[in-house]
């Protein structure tokens, strides 16, 4: 069971924590060495996970805002942030204290072949994945982690408003997700449709918008999960914009796919 706080909760523990000014660690989009730093220390008893922020492409100016808006959460729900852009700390020692890996708007080339092979027997022993919005836009030469996020990025519409539509499922991820969900983003297409090989959980509606080069069709899959080779994968395609890491739904989604791929939830 989680101990983590009910989605409920979210939005005035993160008013209260923004309202401190809790600071970001500083941007070095080379993550030349940093090494790790621990931003929240678990509460005993509850795991920890990585927060991955690397980027060799575009960056996004939204990265900071999500790295403080993930120590907000957990600090309210008792689980343990470490954050680093250093690939150097994909080795089987490092990895292996924490319970998931967050990639969070990761972009190009970010991790080399010895590092990808241990970030693939991390994965293995059972632990988890998080992407968020531009993970997917990351390592389209590792087929290892196009499988693992569930489909690489083919394009995107401007940041628009658009319905987003809740999946028939049962999910953690969902608690206090509307459908609709009216919602203003950049929304993603992508190389395939992944549904043959995850859970679908929140599709958009491309009849509410432009998606210009992000078309996808009837079928427009913006979050879901999975299980892969041993471990736990969770995607969602939303976060484009700073104001996402402010919003309580797309909050209470965020923290539930890290329970889920923690192990902390079903």
């Amino acid at each position: 069971m989680s101990g983590f706080v009910a989605k409920g909760a979210v939005a005035g523990c993160l008013l209260a924590l923004f309202a401190c000014g809790s600071q970001a660690p500083a941007n070095d989009p080379g993550g030349e060495g940093l090494g790790l730093r621990v931003l929240v220390p678990p509460n005993q008893g509850q795991p920890s996970i990585l927060l991955f922020t690397r980027t060799s492409g575009f960056r996004h100016d939204s990265i900071p805002d999500g790295i403080t808006a993930l120590e907000a959460l957990a600090r309210q729900n008792g689980f343990g942030v470490t954050w680093t852009e250093d690939d150097k700390q994909f080795t089987d020692q490092v990895l292996t204290g924490f319970a998931a890996v967050v990639f969070l708007s990761t972009t190009g080339e970010i991790l080399l072949a010895a590092e990808e092979a241990a970030f693939e027997r991390y994965i293995a022993a059972g632990h988890g994945y998080v992407g968020i919005h531009a993970a997917a836009d990351c390592e389209y030469n590792w087929a290892f982690y196009g499988g693992l996020v569930g489909a690489y990025f083919a394009g995107h519409s401007q940041i628009v408003p658009a319905t987003v539509k809740v999946e028939p499922v049962t999910h953690v991820s969902l608690t206090g997700v509307p459908s609709p969900w009216p919602r203003t983003d950049e929304w993603y297409g992508f190389s395939v449709n992944p549904r043959p090989e995850v859970t679908v959980l929140l599709t958009v509606d491309e009849s509410t918008y432009d998606a210009g080069q992000g078309t996808m069709g009837a079928d427009h899959p913006v979050a879901w999960y999975h299980l892969y080779q041993g471990g736990r994968a969770f995607y969602t395609a939303l976060g484009h914009t700073s104001e996402s890491f402010s919003d309580p739904v797309f909050l209470g989604h965020l923290l539930g796919g890290i329970e889920w791929a923690a192990g902390l939830a079903q």
